[in-house]
Parts: C-alpha cells; structure tokens; sequence
C-alpha cells in the first residue's frame, strides 16, 4: 500500500501518520520526491482502511500495491534512484562505463588495463578475483590476492572498483570493495542477499540466466528489505533456444524495468554475447533504449585471457567504442561521458 501525501503538508502530521502506521505493525518506506511525497507500506496492510487514511487532511491519495515487490517498486519510489560511487553517478540521466578484465591475472595486467579504461573515460575498474566457472577445472580466478591486486590498481588509477562475491564466508575480504557484484547464479542465493544487505556499499545484482524481471526484482527486494537502497541491475542476458550468441540479451527489460522500478539498470553486452564483434553493436543499442550505463569486458591480450576471452575487446576497441556511444547519449536525454 502507498499513501501519497499533499505537496504542502504540515510535518507534524506527516511525523503522527508516519508514527500511526508504524503501531499498525508496519515498516514504512519513505520517498520524499521534487513533486510528491509518498508512505511505502511494508507488511501485512489488511488492517488499514483505506477510506479512514483517504479522509485525513494531509492524504493526496491511497493506493493498494498488488506487485510482490514493494522497496524496489516506482509506485512506492517515484524518483530514480542515484547510486553514487566516487566520480560514477548511476541514475538520474547519468550513463556510467564500467571496464576491465573478466578475471584479474596479474599486477601489471590489471594496472595497465585500468589506466587505458580510465584514459578511454570508464568510471568504474570491473574484475574478477573469485570466478564461478561451469568446469571444476576451469580457472577460478586469484581470490583473495585479486581483490587485493584490484585494490593496487584502484590505488594507481582512483577508479572505484567492481567484483564478484560467490558465497556469505567470502564478504569479509570484500571491506574495502567499492561496489559488491552478485552474478547471475547468486541471484537467487537467498541468504548471500540478506547478509549484502545488511553493508552499506552499493550492489551489482546481474539477473540470473533464466530468471523473469519479476523474480529479478524480488531479489532486488531481498536486499533492499535489510536496509540497503543502492542497488545496479544489471542485464547480462538470458538463456533462450538459440546458440549463435552465449546468451540473448534482452533489451526489452530496460524500458519495462522503467516503468516497474527506480532502480538504475545496467548492460553487460560481453556474457550477453559471448563474442567480442557483437559487444559495440549491443553496447550503442543498450544506449539507444535508456539503458544507465555499461559494463565491459576488456583485456590488453583476448586471446590469451585465462577466462573469456572470446567475448573481450582490447583497450583501442572500447576506446572507440566508448565515443560511439557518447555520440547516442543526447538523444536518449542522458549526460554524455566527460573526458571522451
């Protein structure tokens, strides 16, 4: 349920409604906009009469919400959401270019790539320390020594930093991660959500490979229901019937997620793909839709890339890319990327 309060309202009597619903055994959600205020009832709201609350002087409105999904719905938040990571602002017109290698390899790789991402105009250093691989006997990434390789990195460029956690026992190691990424197949882990949201750091939450917005979204909520409000989405595709691509990327889920959520989303055209040609042809459609922002896979060397290679572009390439796409930003309303 949602209570939309007049523009001009006495704060006492928003303070005594606020007070009020909360003896009712109800949280309440609040979202103080540029043209609206509105109450986000979070619980069992059976017990409210709606024409009770609708007769009070200060009410606008009353609303029931029948999406499962309450914190990280439009209706109950009108105004976008802005996650702000040192110089990356996600949301609010914003578009945000984050870059670098699937897996950190070594010190000199992840340092190099992140001072040519940073000179191309990417906002956020992407890496991955823990990999979650489909084979055993795949490489499972550096761990503990690739965070703190990221960390050296981000100490040499000052660019905030994005990595992958896999499992609750892994979190401590992540202190001094800027942004915390659950991947696809974590999407659902339950209870790796509950204790990511219980930090006060801003989370990636990429959508799992055969997961419907909806679910998407309440797992967004899983965050957001122990108090962590910054929260990326990030579409990196689904699985569907075809096979050309690793995945198919959904496009589509941009301008619904707009409507369904405040949420700033994301596009990862490289697990989308899963081949490097693809990635600038998805990127500047991913911009074309009103997507916030990118996240890219970039290595000085694909070829010989421990992890995902076939789907990386080297530095020159997003550097081209990245102008190509600031070239669609003004045409979607959003701010084009300083620097490029």
């Amino acid at each position: 349920m949602i209570i939309v309060v007049k523009q001009k309202h006495d704060q006492k009597q928003l303070d005594r409604l606020i007070e009020w619903v909360k003896s009712q055994g109800l949280d309440v959600d609040l979202s103080i906009g540029a043209h609206s205020t509105v109450l986000g009832l979070i619980g069992d709201t059976s017990k409210i009469d709606i024409d009770l609350v609708n007769a009070l002087d200060i009410v606008e409105s009353v609303k029931r919400i029948q999406e499962p999904f309450k914190c990280a719905n439009r209706k109950f938040h009108p105004e976008d959401t802005v996650v702000k990571v040192g110089d990356a602002v996600f949301g609010g017109g914003n578009f945000v270019l984050v870059a670098g290698p699937c897996s950190v390899e070594s010190e000199e790789q992840i340092i190099g790539i992140a001072k040519e991402v940073k000179k191309a105009g990417a906002k956020v250093l992407r890496g991955g320390a823990f990999k979650p691989r489909t084979s055993p006997y795949s490489f499972q990434g550096l761990r503990g020594s690739g965070i703190e390789l990221l960390l050296k990195a981000k100490a040499e460029t000052g660019l905030p930093i994005v990595t992958e956690v896999m499992s609750v026992s892994q979190l401590e190691l992540f202190e001094n991660v800027d942004i915390i990424q659950i991947g696809a197949r974590n999407m659902q882990n339950f209870e790796l959500l509950k204790e990511v949201g219980k930090l006060r750091k801003p989370i990636l939450l990429k959508r799992g490979l055969a997961n419907t917005i909806e679910e998407w979204l309440m797992s967004a909520e899983y965050i957001m229901s122990e108090g962590n409000k910054d929260i990326i989405l990030c579409e990196r595709g689904i699985r569907t019937f075809e096979t050309a691509t690793r995945n198919t990327l959904d496009l589509s889920a941009v301008p619904v997620l707009r409507e369904l959520t405040h949420l700033p989303v994301i596009i990862d055209p490289s697990h989308a793909s899963g081949v490097a040609r693809l990635v600038p042809p998805l990127s500047m459609a991913a911009a074309g839709v009103g997507a916030d922002g990118l996240i890219i896979e970039v290595h000085n060397d694909p070829k010989k890339a421990l992890c995902d290679g076939a789907q990386s572009i080297t530095p020159d390439q997003f550097a081209d890319l990245a102008k190509r796409v600031n070239a669609i930003l003004p045409y979607v309303d959003k701010k084009q990327i300083e620097g490029i």
